[in-house]
């Protein structure tokens, strides 16, 4: 069948939505930020290999017009739509699947994403889709569900949502997916070129080594996590209560593919692409297991592969112990993205953190003595937190910034979000926090405050912004550049920076 995996290039006040594989959610200035999506390239992948015609158009970070993204996909005149969604962008995407259904009358509408994962039913009655996906594994079940539609297959897989005689039915609880039998992304068919972030070296290519975020110090009591087929996992997952992902698509948990799997991503990327750069998109790395680690360690070795790319990951700071760091030294890893989130204990413990700030600082610390680069994300304006707290993130993510300082060191600085499905936004209507109603998803993008906060969370978005311009972070900035290509790095960061601060200007 003819299948469109498609993301229609919406855009708000000219900034660009920032959607594909992003946690969070907001309209940007900042022209670098173009995650891959990595899943939904894997459903790309396996249907073509499935001997679908597979047309994967990406209008948001191709920068299309809607004219030309829709002579695009008039020219190929899918049989099948695939759309992620989002909370901010719900009412664009009932607007533009309703236009969808009227283009396409013949073509069946399916719905995946984090917010539709939760709230399918609000999503079959504000728009004409034909199924919703629930969870995480959307490539495995949406190639399992063209069989039913090509008639190869009578029966649904689980996790689907579906109307018959107007009533809304759903095909069963969701089975576990075996990572590794995912196939090797075809890059070319998801245009993985054209994506990258401002803190990567270009060509940058994205892989996840898993699914689900390995937190609650994971990497202290559960080392050896080897299971049926090679799998990895771990008893004690990461329970971050704004975190939608691990609510809405892992269902709470967090397993690996095995290290000779992710090492067939990166064989590929380095042999076949030449990129660079390899971050790895799963929500807390790999790094949380030991003994995978020292495995990826073994089959990067044996393949020569250990000084043919840089690698970067996500990462929980209380997961770099001396050990850690040291298997990452050795595996060629530069920068580890970690959430320090707030300055306070306080906050640390409401949001299910399950680390202090001092296992926060020493781990991130350790890891720069190490000469890793750290890339930190914090955020503002929860409803506890006054203006001494604010100050307090602000202070702690300087001195962290200012601790060894290495050219590439960054940090990212957001509203705080409780999106629908998270157990922080369950709390948020529970208490009466909201300031906007619950269900005007419209203002959940990061440029409005929708939660009480005594504090004004735009002035302290952007002074943690401005750390990146401290003059003795740009001064020790400077003077750990050692690459030619650093300079080209730091260009496209300063873009980007200016583009952020923009976004805190409305």
């Amino acid at each position: 069948m003819k299948t469109a995996i498609i993301y229609p290039p919406i855009k708000k006040n000219n900034e660009y939505p920032l959607l594909t594989q992003n946690r969070q959610f907001k309209f940007s200035n900042s022209l670098e930020v173009r995650i891959y999506p990595v899943v939904m390239s894997y459903l790309a992948t396996m249907l073509k290999e499935k001997g679908h015609s597979v047309l994967f158009l990406d209008g948001i970070n191709m920068r299309l017009s809607f004219q030309k993204f829709h002579d695009l996909l008039d020219d190929f005149k899918p049989e099948v739509i695939v759309l992620e969604s989002k909370a901010p962008l719900m009412k664009l995407l009932w607007n533009y699947i309703k236009e969808v259904r009227t283009r396409y009358p013949d073509s069946k509408i399916i719905l995946t994403g984090d917010h539709t994962s939760c709230y399918p039913e609000e999503s079959f009655k504000n728009c004409p889709a034909d199924y919703i996906i629930k969870g995480g594994h959307y490539d495995f079940i949406i190639t399992e569900l063209m069989e039913c539609l090509g008639k190869k297959s009578k029966r649904l897989p689980p996790d689907v949502y579906y109307k018959k005689k107007n009533k809304l039915l759903f095909s069963g609880t969701g089975k576990e997916y075996d990572l590794d039998r995912l196939p090797l992304i075809d890059r070319d068919l998801t245009k993985w070129d054209i994506y990258g972030e401002a803190y990567l070296y270009h060509p940058v290519g994205y892989i996840m080594s898993g699914r689900g975020c390995g937190g609650s110090n994971s990497f202290k009591n559960f080392r050896s996590s080897k299971l049926r087929k090679g799998k990895y996992t771990t008893k004690m997952p990461g329970l971050c209560s704004f975190c939608v992902w691990q609510y809405a698509l892992w269902k709470v948990s967090a397993h690996l593919m095995s290290p000779v799997k992710v090492v067939d991503e990166i064989e590929n990327l380095v042999k076949n692409y030449k990129v660079k750069e390899i971050f790895d998109d799963n929500e807390s790395g790999g790094i949380w297991n030991t003994e995978w680690l020292k495995d990826l360690y073994k089959e990067m070795k044996k393949r020569n592969l250990l000084e043919k790319v840089i690698l970067s990951a996500n990462a929980r700071a209380d997961s770099l112990t001396d050990e850690v760091c040291r298997l990452l030294k050795k595996l060629n890893f530069r920068l580890l993205k970690i959430g320090v989130e707030s300055g306070n204990d306080k906050t640390l413990s409401i949001l299910k953190k399950d680390e202090t700030v001092e296992e926060i600082k020493e781990g991130i610390k350790r890891a720069k003595r190490y000469g890793l680069i750290a890339m930190l994300t914090t955020m503002v304006g929860y409803p506890w937190e006054d203006e001494k707290q604010a100050q307090k993130t602000y202070e702690v993510t300087k001195e962290i910034m200012l601790y060894k300082t290495h050219f590439g060191d960054s940090l990212q600085s957001s509203i705080i979000v409780p999106y629908p499905g998270t157990p922080l936004y369950n709390d948020a209507i529970r208490k009466k926090w909201f300031i906007v109603d619950p269900k005007d998803y419209e203002k959940f993008d990061m440029a409005h405050q929708i939660l009480k906060t005594p504090i004004d969370t735009a002035k302290w978005c952007k002074k943690i912004w401005r750390i990146h311009l401290h003059p003795l972070f740009l001064l020790k900035s400077f003077f750990s550049l050692r690459k030619g290509q650093d300079i080209i790095l730091a260009i496209r960061g300063l873009i980007s920076l200016l583009g952020h601060l923009r976004d805190y200007e409305k």
